[in-house]
């Protein structure tokens, strides 16, 4: 039986109606529309689904939906910034850090959380820092240096 709850989205306070163990996923996509998160795999190990919560990176095809009520939920979507992609995005495009783009959005959030935690990453940072969010075209040279972009462009953003 589908139950009531609020959803804090990219800053918007959603009502939300869903059964009790849908993913929070599946309400992104299904209920709200929100689709740059990816279903991949199911199993939380492609990362095609990544979003923030909290600020930290979840797969949103393992997260119950009613769990994230009291939490702020940061999708792809939410990135923007009064016309302005963030800093990563922008590196993902400048970089041509994809092929198919399916792997694209959980990667951009993964690395936006990576980011904060290491704003002057080594290679082998963020090669450990990405590890579990897969791309099947193999790009990841390119997403290296877009996280390595990003990197410099916040740094001298900042200062």
């Amino acid at each position: 039986m589908a139950s009531s709850f609020k959803l804090r989205i990219n800053g918007t306070e959603y009502s939300v109606q869903a059964e009790p163990d849908a993913s929070l996923l599946s309400v992104l996509r299904d209920r709200l529309g929100l689709t740059g998160s990816k279903y991949g795999c199911g199993e939380g190990q492609c990362g095609a689904c990544t979003v923030l919560i909290d600020g930290k990176p979840r797969r949103s095809c393992l997260t119950p939906a009613t769990s994230a009520g009291s939490s702020q939920v940061l999708t792809i979507e939410g990135l923007e910034k009064s016309g302005h992609l963030h800093p990563l995005q922008q590196a993902f495009l400048d970089e041509g850090a994809f092929q198919c783009a399916y792997c694209t959005s959980g990667m951009i959030m993964a690395g936006v959380a990576f980011l904060k935690d290491h704003p002057d990453p080594t290679d082998e940072q963020i090669a450990r820092g990405m590890n579990g969010n897969m791309c099947r075209c193999g790009v990841y040279p390119r997403i290296i240096e877009a996280i390595r972009r990003a990197a410099r462009s916040m740094k001298e953003s900042q200062g």
